[in-house]
């Protein structure tokens, strides 16, 4: 056994004791609920006060704190962390990023056990946030202290990013980090994101489809339903213009099998309630149509036509229909033989045994803002996929393998 090889077993040996660890972190992160002002929540102050602590205990010195005001919270910011430990070469970073904001628990009923009460059961652990994201946080987090308690040298500089809002739109997230303290980061830096993954370990993210949320609004005339010849009904035009629209996937079939599905989707998802009565007809409906599509496709075409469908179902039924942007996202891959991508599957394998696969995925990451900058990004962890539901929970044994391959990334 050489001596890199010697180094490397001593530390996975070391986070092989770290189950308890694992648990008194978790709990303390469960017990401190992050939820933004959008979900009636006060933000992540005291979620990042604890880790700020937390990681000053573990004798991390470089620290940077990066607030992003927000009145709508009490303390008027909302809290991001960039912590940083000094490499072989200093010149470039590895940056893990993972969030410290969560989904609200949602029915109380469908849980077992308090969401904002620590619950373990054998290897497993329950709690809102214990997988979305405190899998990654806590994970990035024992890979830091490891390296450190150890004395090992990271091959580059290893940073932990903390950050807000990623739940609600990152406005006060990674994107302002980016917008505002882009200073911190240098051109060979690369992100690997946590916060996506499956239960073998087998998938690296380095792909996102672009996302599209689209407003639809058709305005025609209200009356009594028992005088429909006076009105001009939305409801139906609505539901003509749904089925119309479900020819996008006709005309913008090509495929990508890096996605599962290996081809963009176009679905309607959320309907505005319209009259609170039976007895009459609308004058007004709103829905909403959810996209996903392939990167290579040229989102003006889609907007083309989607107007056009639009147009068509105006005329037929003598609506007026508005359409409005909700939300638009998209962002470059990240190359399946770039070094962090290789790096990661070698790490990978030497933890599991078994060869993680380069893939794309529909949802959306913050990997997209790195990769907007320029800087190589992958999403990749070992999860149960159980984030935002009732009882979420995750393994115990994962997450301190995920910690391994962190650390052998390191080196």
């Amino acid at each position: 056994m050489n001596h890199a090889t010697s180094i490397q077993l001593r530390l996975l040996q070391a986070l092989d004791k770290q189950s308890e660890t694992v648990v008194s972190l978790q709990k303390e992160l469960v017990a401190r609920p992050a939820l933004g002002p959008e979900n009636n929540g006060s933000g992540e102050g005291d979620k990042a006060a604890f880790l700020l602590q937390t990681l000053k205990d573990s004798g991390i010195s470089d620290i940077t704190e990066i607030n992003a005001p927000d009145p709508r919270v009490a303390t008027g910011v909302r809290p991001n962390i960039a912590a940083r430990i000094p490499g072989q070469d200093q010149a470039s970073t590895l940056w893990i990023v993972s969030h410290m904001d969560v989904v609200p628990p949602g029915e109380p009923s469908l849980w077992n056990t308090d969401p904002f009460q620590l619950h373990q059961e054998g290897d497993l652990i329950f709690g809102r946030g214990v997988e979305d994201n405190h899998h990654g946080l806590v994970a990035s987090f024992l890979a830091a202290t490891t390296l450190l308690d150890s004395g090992t040298l990271p091959r580059t500089n290893l940073g932990l990013l903390f950050v807000a809002d990623e739940e609600t739109g990152n406005a006060y997230g990674l994107k302002y980090v980016f917008d505002h303290h882009e200073h911190l980061f240098g051109p060979n830096d690369r992100f690997l994101v946590p916060d996506f993954g499956t239960p073998d370990s087998g998938m690296i993210e380095v792909a996102e489809k672009s996302l599209l949320w689209l407003k639809f609004t058709l305005s025609g005339k209200q009356c009594h339903a028992s005088t429909p010849h006076l009105g001009l009904n939305t409801f139906v035009a609505t539901a003509d213009l749904v089925l119309r629209l479900r020819e996008l996937y006709t005309r913008f079939n090509t495929r990508d099998d890096r996605f599962d599905p290996p081809y963009s989707t176009f679905e309607a998802t959320k309907k505005e309630a319209n009259v609170p009565n039976i007895n009459s007809i609308p004058g007004k409906d709103v829905f909403y149509l959810d996209c996903r599509i392939l990167p290579d496709i040229d989102l003006n075409e889609v907007f083309h036509a989607v107007d056009e469908l639009s147009r068509e179902t105006a005329e037929d039924w003598g609506v007026s229909v508005d359409r409005d942007i909700v939300h638009q996202e998209s962002s470059p891959s990240t190359p399946e033989d770039a070094p962090l991508v290789q790096e990661l599957i070698q790490a990978v394998e030497a933890v599991t045994g078994h060869t993680p696969r380069p893939q794309g995925i529909g949802g959306g990451t913050v990997a997209s803002f790195p990769r907007k900058k320029g800087y190589p990004a992958t999403v990749w962890a070992t999860l149960l996929g159980n984030a935002h539901q009732p009882n979420e929970h995750t393994s115990i044994r994962s997450i301190l393998l995920d910690a391994k391959v962190m650390t052998l990334l390191c080196l």
